[in-house]
């Protein structure tokens, strides 16, 4: 049993700066912004002796957060105070860049205010070039500024400009930093690292539904692998997405589209498949396709090889998908077969399920109830550093090892694919170093074949016919 007290100490020894008490950063006070901005806030705290003064700290926080965090009730009267009384503003949100290639500026988008066309520094840029890929959450300082205007004289822009944006992520991680300073953690203490991390009690969880947990962490670190995870609801699958990793996409129901996913021809821009690390469809059930057929073809293509076309443009991804749904259990037992909570196009589709590498059974993980019991109260990873980790894990490859080490049988192409991907995935998690004995190797593939097993089980039930009833094996080479 691993003592949360002797582990506390000995992750903020190796990595100091880094981690972040998960017991404050669960508080509901912060929770308006993404835990990365909560936590990268709370880990600039330094740690005082005197209970009062942290107190205070943290209180700084939240009235940080509460106070420059705008709500959709706040726009008119800070654009007020930046347009009409030439005052400058700081606010916290999720800051975008494009390029109006036409005019041949720069555009700033900030959600909270609801502008997509506000000015921004060029040295803001220059300092922060992700804002040009994708949303930065920071701190942004506005103020007045005369519009930029077109040969017309009319205005491409609104005169309000970034003049300043303090970005809350970490920047030039160290990742060999990092896998060195595994070797100083028995897997043990590692998986109750990671558990902490997400911000779950690895004290009410077993052994086998600690890794359950784990598996999520997949698709983050491991390109091009598909998941899908059904299980009931308050287990903590939309939470763990949407808090892990500022590289993932949340779509929860609703209507997707081809150039949404994929590529707009009318606006010639990439949709979020290009640009995230994975794309998590939450409340598969709600989630509507206008085209469904054009729709589940291009979606099939890409889950092959990672590749996509749509009009002119011809493109690969390595971003990966996870699907997930809500049904009902009888204890840790589904009560009907799990594809019913898929929407119709895709409900009867086997060579969709065949794509699906792995199904994590979220049954198995028990309903998060009370905070005090299930919710962390110790150390883990503080979520801006450990999310630009699990992006940096992503440039590994584990296969090749994998490969030499393991040999599956009664498999087909796309079962040893699946298989070798979730293995590889777990590997990157646990043992990010690449230090593993037989023993934990042994844990990482009775879970990757578990998870394979699954789609193979659910294929014979769809189609007997077609899919035979296996039993997927594997060895020591």
């Amino acid at each position: 049993m691993v003592s949360q007290d002797e582990l506390n100490a000995k992750l903020r020894y190796y990595f100091p700066g880094y981690v972040v008490n998960k017991g404050l950063s669960n508080r509901q006070d912060i929770r308006r912004v993404p835990k990365f901005v909560s936590e990268h806030l709370l880990t600039h705290i330094s740690e005082e002796s005197d209970p009062v003064v942290f107190g205070e700290r943290l209180m700084k926080v939240v009235e940080l957060v509460n106070t420059l965090h705008p709500e959709p009730k706040d726009r008119d009267r800070i654009l007020d105070r930046i347009i009409i009384k030439k005052l400058s503003y700081k606010i916290i949100d999720e800051i975008k860049v494009e390029v109006d290639e036409r005019h041949e500026i720069r555009k700033a988008l900030v959600p909270s205010l609801n502008l997509t066309n506000a000015m921004i520094s060029n040295k803001v840029v220059e300092a922060n070039e992700q804002l040009l890929s994708t949303g930065v959450w920071g701190l942004a300082s506005l103020r007045y500024s005369e519009p930029i205007l077109d040969e017309n004289g009319k205005p491409l822009t609104l005169p309000v400009l970034i003049e300043d944006f303090r970005p809350f992520h970490v920047s030039n991680i160290d990742l060999n930093e990092f896998l060195e300073k595994r070797e100083n953690f028995t897997l043990e203490e590692w998986i109750d690292v990671l558990i902490n991390t997400i911000g779950l009690n690895p004290e009410v969880y077993t052994q086998k539904q600690k890794l359950i947990l784990i598996s999520r962490f997949i698709p983050l670190v491991e390109n091009n692998v598909n998941l899908a995870e059904f299980g009931p609801r308050a287990t903590g699958k939309t939470y763990f997405y949407r808090n892990i990793s500022f590289y993932t996409r949340i779509i929860s129901g609703g209507q997707v589209t081809p150039a949404q996913l994929f590529y707009n021809i009318a606006r010639r821009t990439i949709g979020e498949i290009g640009l995230k690390d994975c794309i998590v469809f939450d409340e598969i059930s709600k989630i509507t396709f206008p085209r469904s057929e054009e729709m589940m073809g291009k979606l099939k293509d890409y889950m092959v090889d990672g590749h996509f076309e749509r009009g002119p443009k011809k493109a690969t991804s390595l971003c990966s998908l996870v699907f997930m749904g809500n049904i009902e259990v009888t204890g840790y037992i589904p009560i009907e077969d799990i594809n019913y909570v898929l929407p119709e196009s895709m409900r009867n589709d086997t060579a969709f399920i065949d794509r699906i590498h792995g199904i994590i059974p979220g049954w198995e993980i028990p309903k998060i109830k009370k905070s005090e019991i299930h919710l962390s109260r110790n150390y883990g990873f503080s979520v801006d550093y450990f999310s630009e980790i699990l992006h940096e894990l992503r440039k590994l490859d584990f296969t090749p090892l994998l490969r030499s080490q393991v040999e599956l049988n009664r498999v087909t192409i796309r079962d040893e694919i699946g298989v070798y991907r979730i293995a590889s995935g777990l590997a990157k998690i646990l043992f990010p170093n690449k230090q593993f004995s037989r023993e934990e190797l042994k844990i990482i593939f009775d879970i990757a074949v578990e998870l394979r097993q699954k789609v193979a089980d659910l294929l014979h039930k769809m189609s007997p016919g077609e899919y035979e009833k296996k039993k997927m094996e594997w060895k020591f080479r």
